[in-house]
């Protein structure tokens, strides 16, 4: 069976030609050995049409950026201070998906990068960025925590935690996770 090491998931054709974005599925083994997976809830925000959501870290493609992993890093660094090129193993990509830019209906194809967090406990967070949360992995395998949310008349599946909807992008991006890992 492939492993995120062997893995060759789905790429985008003609994906070096739309708009491009990186994130990062952080996991860990904390102090009772349990292993968690790290998602960031968005600062609410004027004219974000995600504000306040639960995701992982991540954004939008820079100029300055060598290639969409280096994205991933960089994002998650401004983000929550945890330095992935210092203190996480890159561990494989799952399958790239397309969205939409932010204000724009032009199509952006996003990428996720999978690592496994070696570093310190202690982090910072951003303007971007409410919380932290590091949800253990055994509650989000539970089929009890699948629900559907109602978004105006789209019904559409989510993971509920502590309250929070985990739905659209990142809930396909974790279902991903959960089958390849």
């Amino acid at each position: 069976m492939p492993t995120l090491h062997t893995l060759r998931p789905q790429k985008i054709p003609l994906r070096r030609y739309l708009a491009r974005a990186s994130v990062a599925l952080i996991h860990r083994t904390n102090s009772s050995g349990e292993q968690e997976l790290l998602f960031i809830q968005r600062a609410v925000r004027d004219g974000d049409p995600w504000s306040g959501d639960m995701a992982f870290p991540g954004g939008r493609m820079e100029a300055q950026d060598r290639n969409p992993q280096r994205t991933a890093e960089r994002e998650t660094l401004e983000e929550t201070g945890l330095d992935l090129a210092s203190h996480g193993e890159l561990e494989g990509r799952l399958a790239e998906l397309v969205t939409r830019e932010h204000s724009r209906w032009r199509p952006m194809v996003v990428t996720p990068y999978v690592y496994r967090w070696r570093g310190p406990e202690d982090s910072m967070q951003n303007h971007e960025v409410d919380r932290m949360v590091w949800i253990p992995h055994t509650d989000l395998v539970r089929s009890v925590r699948l629900w559907r949310t109602s978004l105006g008349t789209l019904r559409v599946p989510c993971y509920r935690y502590d309250g929070h909807c985990i739905w659209g992008l990142s809930y396909s991006m974790l279902r991903d996770f959960q089958r390849r890992a």
